[in-house]
Parts: structure tokens; sequence; C-alpha cells
């Protein structure tokens, strides 16, 4: 049985990615910004295999707290999924600097502060960190520009990763990105192509495959190698 953590766990691939690992037995610690609307996830199940807490990216004090709440228990896997898109207002010339802030904020620093909280728990269980990234944080495959907050936020997290592979090789950590695809979530909308059980299934099929031997690398939900 692995032990997990998955951030923005209330929704979407989060939350999929929650329900998949529960299946297979798998013990897990779901954190959400609001727990007490997280009324899907609870649904998933409760006790000693699914632990539900709370996590904002902006605030410091709620990722110690979780730290706090996992104690000293080993991490096999650490899942920085949650993230936001940034905004309406990411294309020229119109862009709104605050928004891009907080949108870097949660992103990019955000996985990094809840990877050094949990640092201790991954250095004893000798665990994996997966940051799910976008297509979009590619500077190779944009051809069509705009979404500038997100584009860069995504960006900064695969440059982080790539940082923290290097880091942490010696402690036996790995660090990968991986792109889930265009998936049918809120965040992809109802055109998207793929299916959020698809998408996560493939991405647990290279989680599962993963090693210290391949840290930082990018790779997408089909486990071929993406473009930085």
């Amino acid at each position: 049985m692995a032990r997990a953590v998955v951030t923005g766990a209330n929704r979407g691939i989060g939350l999929e990615m929650v329900r998949q690992l529960l299946e297979r037995g798998d013990a897990v610690h779901a954190a959400v910004r609001e727990p007490d609307r997280a009324d899907q996830l609870r649904a998933l199940g409760a006790g000693q295999r699914l632990r539900v807490h709370r996590l904002d990216h902006l605030d410091p004090d709620s990722v110690s707290g979780l730290a706090a709440a996992i104690g000293g228990t080993p991490v096999d896997l650490l899942v920085n999924n949650a993230g936001v898109y940034g905004g309406s207002r990411q294309h020229l010339p119109d862009i709104d600097f605050e928004d891009a802030v907080r949108t870097f904020r949660v992103n990019a620093l955000g996985p990094l502060r809840v990877t050094l909280a949990l640092l201790p728990n991954l250095k004893s269980a000798r665990g994996v960190v997966i940051h799910v990234t976008s297509g979009m944080g590619s500077i190779a495959d944009n051809k069509s520009g705009a979404f500038y907050a997100y584009r860069m936020s995504k960006a900064a997290l695969n440059m982080m990763s790539r940082s923290l592979g290097v880091d942490l090789r010696g402690a036996g950590v790995a660090s990968a990105v991986i792109n889930p695809g265009w998936v049918k979530t809120d965040m992809g909308g109802p055109g998207a192509p793929t299916p959020v059980d698809e998408s996560v299934r493939g991405m647990l099929r290279e989680i599962d495959a993963f090693t210290v031997e391949n840290t930082g690398a990018f790779l997408d939900w089909k486990g071929r190698p993406y473009p930085w």
C-alpha cells in the first residue's frame, strides 16, 4: 500500500487521482482549499485510507498545517495538482498583472512550498514528486501565444521540477512534471477530447514506472517525453 498526498483533490484531475489511488488500495491524504465543501471527495470514503486536509497555496500556515497533520508518516507519492487558470485577462494588450502574480504564486511557488514542507516524509520513503503541468507550459510547443499568466506559471513549475530533480537525486527523491493532456474537466471544458479517468489512468501508469534514474523529466500522460 502506497502512501500518497494529492493537492487540489476536490474536483477534476485531483478528485479522479484520489479515486483511482483508493480503488487500488493506497492511502491518500487529500488536500483542498475548502474541506467543508468537498462533498464528492468525502463520498469516496473515510477512515485510515482517506484523510482530508485544508490547503491553500497562498497561505503558508495551511502548508505547514498539512505537514503537521501528516506528521512523520513516510510519503511515497506527492501529486502537486492544485492550480488556477489565470483569469480572463491574459491576452495582449489587456494583462491583469495582479492576477498573473497570484497565478504564479499558486501554480509555481505553491507546489515548491508544499514539496519542501513534506520533504522529510518524501526522503524517508525515497518518494516521487509529480507536478501536474500543461502543454501550455512548453516553450517549444507554443505556437499560439497569449495566456501569459498560465503559460508563464507552468513554465516556471517545469523549471522548478527540473531543479528538484537535480537537488534531490542524492536523497533518492524523484521529481517530474506530467502533462495530463486536454482533459474534460471544469478547467478543460466539455469540448476537451480526453476523459479525466483515462488521463489519470495514464498518468498513474507513468508514475508507477518512474524512478530516480529519470528524475527531472517532462512527460505526457501517454508516456512520451514532452518538449521543454
